[in-house]
């Protein structure tokens, strides 16, 4: 009797053939699908980093203004607090000078008096 499965040897040659081409097929990179958005996809991208970009620039120039603020203030408030005192020593100065001006002229009107008296 003939084997009717074709069980003979270039039968089971050509199977394996085609079973290792579609096992082959199987692992062969497909084509990729190229998205058509992917142009406007790239702009959005690009121009929502610009807009990051942008605003962290703004708060950073905010922040460094911020600073030189504090800085200004601080130094306005020292220069404040320094004049202030300065104001003081110069008062101070005033009335001692007032002061002896008065005992001068005391002693002065003292000696006149006392010239006259004489």
């Amino acid at each position: 009797m003939r084997d009717l499965k074709g069980s003979g040897l270039t039968d089971r040659l050509s199977a394996a053939a085609d079973s290792k081409a579609a096992l082959l097929a199987k692992l062969k990179p497909k084509p990729t699908v190229t998205d058509p958005l992917f142009a406007e996809r790239a702009a959005m991208k690009e121009a929502e980093l610009q807009d990051v970009r942008a605003a962290r620039a703004v708060e950073k120039a905010e922040a460094k203004q911020a600073t030189a603020d504090k800085a200004a203030a601080a130094e306005a408030a020292i220069l404040a607090d320094e004049e202030a005192q300065l104001a003081d020593k110069r008062g101070a100065r005033k009335e001692r000078k007032q002061l002896s001006k008065a005992e001068a002229k005391a002693k002065r009107d003292a000696r006149y008096a006392a010239r006259k008296a004489r």
